[in-house]
């Protein structure tokens, strides 16, 4: 089955699409990668959308237009992908839209919004949609989140030691897979959210990222300012969790700078690159990881993948590229994964992962332009995820 995996992250600056055969054999599930593609926003699309994000106020009409407006957005890189990707030959598109608003209260998830109306996507390319992956999950009790943790389960169990899978987008997520015991994923804290709203808060919005990491680079650390940011309670609490930018936005950051004022913006972005690589390792560490397979934009910071590995010391960090599956596209991929197990009648996501009650079929499915006809549910899921070339 072909299949294009549509996802944008919470740093919302471009819509990644990645095109892939997926075939399940006994047990096996095997994913040709057929290539990806990065499509930025339209400039006013991407500032309406950071207008919109909490802890903005805003209106019906806004979140309608919104809703159309990524929905568009999506489907004509739907389209794209369909001809430059799958020579215009596919089966099933998966979006996963975009997060405006994940409702945690009190570490349990209430309710979560990802806008982006498939319709305009099936309209486009004439093939059924598979979208709105993560609210079966939040209804079963769970976090809806971390759901990239099924394609890490399935890909790390061929690794010996505890493994994990690191994706460093806007939110830094880890997935560790300990022999013995089912895999555990959550949401370790901030990766880029916080730089890309100190960059953008410093310049005045010249700049939405800190580009290879050069600004932090040439800062230093602060203790001060690092510890009141790990003082947030949210690293202490048990996994399963979840977080985004609800939390970790530019008001949050404003209020702890309040607390060590006068610092050099380089030395700011030193301090937050440095306070991502600490919960990482953290994480890590309290969870005995022998390898970290790292994917996602901030794979691209080397500043931050250096100061990763000053944390992990004997612990071997590596991209996903290694094994097969592009760093860059994991995610897109990842909701590939998911959009075909839900088209095979197989739930998406792991318990031990989300913390739901148990384990979902995920998704709600639009017809593309021929009557929708469902395979045969498949008997049984995967074990193990091989990537094939």
């Amino acid at each position: 089955m072909r299949v294009i995996g549509l996802m944008s992250g919470t740093s919302y600056d471009a819509i990644e699409a990645a095109a892939a055969d997926l075939t399940l054999d006994d047990g096996t599930l095997r994913l040709r990668p057929l290539g990806h593609l990065s499509v930025p926003y339209p400039d006013d699309l991407r500032s309406l959308i950071a207008a919109t994000l909490p802890p903005a106020a805003t209106t019906a009409q806004t979140v309608c237009a919104l809703d159309t407006g990524i929905g568009r957005a999506f489907a004509t890189v739907a389209e794209r992908a369909l001809h430059e990707l799958c020579a215009d030959v596919a089966d099933l598109v998966v979006s996963h839209g975009q997060t405006l608003y994940h409702w945690v209260d009190s570490g349990a998830v209430r309710g979560t919004l990802q806008l982006g109306q498939p319709a305009w996507i099936a309209q486009h390319t004439g093939l059924p949609v598979v979208s709105d992956l993560r609210s079966k999950d939040v209804a079963a009790g769970g976090q809806g989140a971390p759901l990239v943790s099924m394609t890490d389960a399935l890909l790390l169990r061929a690794l010996p030691g505890t493994p994990a899978a690191l994706n460093l987008g806007g939110i830094a997520n880890i997935t560790v897979v300990a022999p013995g015991t089912e895999p555990l994923a959550f949401d370790a804290g901030p990766a880029n959210a916080l730089l890309d709203a100190a960059i953008g808060h410093f310049t005045g919005g010249a700049l939405h990222c800190d580009e290879d990491g050069r600004r932090a680079a040439a800062g230093r650390t602060d203790p001060n300012l690092l510890r009141l940011l790990l003082s947030d309670p949210y690293y202490r609490r048990p996994a399963p969790k979840s977080t985004g930018k609800e939390r970790f936005h530019l008001p949050y950051l404003q209020q702890a700078l309040g607390g060590v004022p006068g610092l050099d913006t380089d030395d700011v972005l030193a301090t937050l690159t440095r306070l991502t690589s600490v919960i990482v390792a953290d994480a890590c560490r309290a969870h005995q990881v022998t390898e970290l397979i790292a994917s996602g934009g901030g794979t691209r910071n080397p500043t931050l993948m250096r100061m990763i590995s000053e944390e992990l010391p004997g612990v071997p960090l590596r991209p996903s590229d290694d094994l097969g599956l592009p760093s860059e596209a994991k995610e897109a991929l990842a909701f590939a994964v998911l959009g075909f197990l839900t088209f095979h009648g197989l739930p998406g996501t792991l318990p031990s992962s989300t913390g739901a009650r148990h384990a979902t079929l995920l998704g709600s499915i639009t017809p593309g332009r021929r009557p929708l006809r469902l395979p045969e549910p498949a008997p049984r899921p995967p074990r193990i995820l091989r990537i094939t070339v």
